[in-house]
């Protein structure tokens, strides 16, 4: 959700360190970014905090936004800040499994800075992140990884990002929270949960609805009220409470940078290229 104010991008980068704790979570029933950017549905929200109580009764229909509750599957998902959690945050990402157990997915428009034309260097991340409590503290950025077409083009079929964490406490973030499988090549309709933040709110929002086929290289989802912050929101299908595990297929993002809309998401189709850039972030790790 803004105009295309920014991206120029470089391969891999170093980050800086942290360190923190652990919390419990209920098994889930049915249920102005004065930031540094503003691509897409990255950066400035466009109205205070407004939060609304958790959802009490199973979310209303596919595509209507609500507050999810705590849970081991929401908590693998927060907020992104940089330096630390004093100023807005303005993207979304999640924790994926990986050898090294502390890898996150989001879009690759949320980790490179348009005026230097380099990684953002400071990029920190609060999972289940609400009104400022960070149960599991804030974990650093310590490298990113992305496809060399986006740094060159700001290619919208390569508008994803892994970053790795460094460890909090002697553990990594899988080891404290878990993390979801990557899903290549799931095809264009699917059912899943979209979970971000925006900007203009301290608490997540959820949805659930199928995705559609945009183009052969882009999916499309409609669902409410996901505005700037929400860039690099997981879509995660499949979700097995038993294992407390689910498969993301997609980060919002994308197609105009994830929308120009706030009830309609785009994400670039997970395909053999982002495959072999997930294996190049294990890899290189």
């Amino acid at each position: 959700m803004r105009p295309l104010a920014w991206k120029s991008l470089l391969p891999l980068t170093l980050v800086v360190i942290g360190a923190g704790i652990l919390t419990g979570y209920a098994t889930e029933e049915p249920s102005p970014l004065a930031a540094p950017y503003g691509f897409g549905k990255s950066g400035t929200g466009d109205e205070p905090p407004q939060d609304q109580d958790p959802a009490a009764t199973a979310p209303a229909s596919d595509g209507s936004a609500y507050t999810p509750r705590r849970t081991e599957e929401n908590a693998r998902i927060g907020a992104v800040f940089e330096k630390d959690d004093s100023g807005n945050h303005f993207c979304t990402a999640s924790v994926v499994q990986s050898p090294g157990r502390n890898m996150l997915v989001t879009a690759a428009h949320c980790a490179f800075d348009p005026d230097t034309g380099k990684p953002v260097d400071d990029l920190v991340f609060a999972p289940d992140y609400r009104d400022g409590d960070e149960p599991t503290g804030l974990w650093k950025v310590r490298k990113i990884f992305v496809d060399h077409r986006w740094t060159a083009s700001d290619d919208e079929d390569l508008d994803v990002a892994f970053l790795t964490l460094d460890s909090k406490g002697g553990k990594q973030i899988q080891d404290v929270l878990g993390g979801n499988t990557l899903g290549i090549d799931r095809g264009f309709d699917n059912e899943v949960k979209v979970t971000g933040y925006p900007s203009s709110r301290d608490t997540p929002i959820s949805c659930q609805n199928r995705t559609t086929k945009y183009s052969s290289t882009q999916m499309r989802i409609q669902c409410d009220d996901f505005a700037g912050g929400t860039s690099g929101s997981p879509w995660l299908a499949d979700y097995d409470p038993k294992s407390q595990t689910g498969t993301v297929i997609g980060v919002l993002g994308g197609h105009l940078g994830g929308g120009d809309e706030d009830n309609v998401s785009y994400a670039a189709y997970f395909d053999d290229d982002i495959a072999a850039l997930y294996r190049r972030a294990q890899a290189d790790d």
